[in-house]
């Protein structure tokens, strides 16, 4: 299997992306939340082989967030929560896609 998106998935990921956009804007409530835990987010950042400062250079935080986020006290939100699960769904191609911008 390539490293190719399949259209369904794309179209999958675009129409979120918009939902999270929408919600930001307060168009929209968003219509379920996912939690991520600290040890969701430390797993995620291991499958990548990023150092801390490298993944939160990579997700746009600081090291602070990470660090925050890690114990607990603060919690990822809409277009945050896609990025993770992008990069534990497929942490390679995420790395790929990202540093090509």
């Amino acid at each position: 299997m390539g490293s190719a998106m399949k259209p369904k998935m794309f179209e999958e990921l675009l129409e979120s992306v918009r939902e999270g956009g929408a919600i930001l804007r307060g168009q929209r409530k968003s219509s379920r939340r996912l939690e991520i835990r600290p040890s969701m987010i430390r797993a995620i950042r291991e499958r990548t082989s990023l150092s801390r400062q490298e993944f939160a250079r990579l997700t746009g935080v600081s090291v602070k967030t990470l660090q925050n986020r890690g114990q607990d006290r603060r919690h990822p939100t809409g277009p945050a929560i896609a990025l993770l699960k992008i990069i534990a769904h497929e942490p390679h191609l995420a790395l790929k896609t990202i540093h090509q911008t």
